[in-house]
């Protein structure tokens, strides 16, 4: 089945709600990265919520970036997404195995340690906007949720999972967002409130063969709800040649310049997707070329 996403309003738009199916794309993300399962537990649920607040965009030459930063062995933690579905992401330390934590679960916390989550969105400005929150469970979902309530000012639940078989490989991901909209009652709040708090973990939820749809009647039945759309998710880099000359040519002429030096071709990866580009002695020259001209 196709990753998918729907998006839904409830209580007389009190309550937004998303919800989202990711295992292909978290699988996608496993295999191009390699990731141990703990990481790709991290960089599933950071996917699966940047593909859920992309949805929000306007434009799709606009994006919004999660970064994870924490002293734990990943390091650092990154997704990206637009409002057509497309989403990419890459961790500093892929490779990262930790024992299971004290519940027998994947221990995401363990791995991501204490830090910061910054929400970076670029929606066509001189700048983009930029909020950030310190980790609280450091679990990812958790983390989102107090950077809504505290940074936005939208009291949120959110749950992001990602289950992984014994050959390492993507079970199920998926999760979900409810938001309480500018003027929802406190009741509405505290009902919904008590609903999620004993749903089970989304993704055994997801294992069950269970959608999206039947994901939100049981959490907005209570109140009305009316499904709005559905959006195709999927794994997507926007990477090519010329992007990453223009990374190379940031390294430096001096750096460049011995590059060449060397005479060898050189070979750089994306970090989103991992895709090789291969640059001979003769490219080089004329990008350093190009970067003195543009200098002048």
């Amino acid at each position: 089945m196709q990753d998918y996403m729907i998006r839904a309003t409830a209580a007389d738009g009190q309550i937004a709600a998303y919800a989202a199916v990711t295992t292909q794309t978290v699988e996608e993300a496993r295999r191009r990265h390699g990731t141990s399962p703990v990481i790709t537990a991290a960089l599933g649920r950071t996917m699966t919520a940047a593909a859920l607040m992309g949805w929000q965009l306007k434009d799709e030459n606009e994006s919004i970036t999660i970064q994870i930063d924490g002293n734990g062995p990943v390091e650092r933690i990154v997704a990206v997404s637009n409002c057509n579905g497309e989403v990419k992401g890459y961790v500093h330390h892929p490779d990262v195995d930790l024992p299971l934590n004290d519940k027998g679960k994947l221990d995401v916390g363990g791995a991501v340690g204490l830090g910061v989550m910054s929400i970076i969105k670029d929606i066509g400005l001189k700048e983009p906007y930029i909020g950030r929150t310190h980790l609280v469970s450091s679990e990812i979902a958790e983390d989102l949720a107090y950077y809504f309530t505290t940074s936005e000012q939208v009291p949120s639940a959110v749950a992001l999972g990602v289950l992984v078989r014994k050959d390492q490989t993507v079970w199920t991901a998926g999760g979900f967002i409810l938001q309480m909209m500018p003027g929802a009652s406190d009741e509405t709040a505290e009902a919904l409130q008590e609903i999620v708090s004993n749903f089970m973990p989304v993704t055994e939820y997801f294992a069950m063969e269970h959608t999206p749809e039947e994901l939100l009647d049981v959490l907005l039945s209570d109140f009305g709800y009316h499904i709005l759309d559905k959006k195709e998710i999927c794994f997507h880099c926007d990477c090519n040649k010329d992007r990453v000359s223009r990374a190379l040519l940031s390294v430096g002429e001096a750096e460049l310049q011995q590059m060449i030096d060397e005479g060898e071709t050189i070979e750089m990866s994306c970090h989103y997707c991992g895709d090789k580009y291969y640059f001979t002695v003769e490219e080089m020259k004329a990008l350093l070329a190009q970067g003195k001209k543009d200098q002048d």
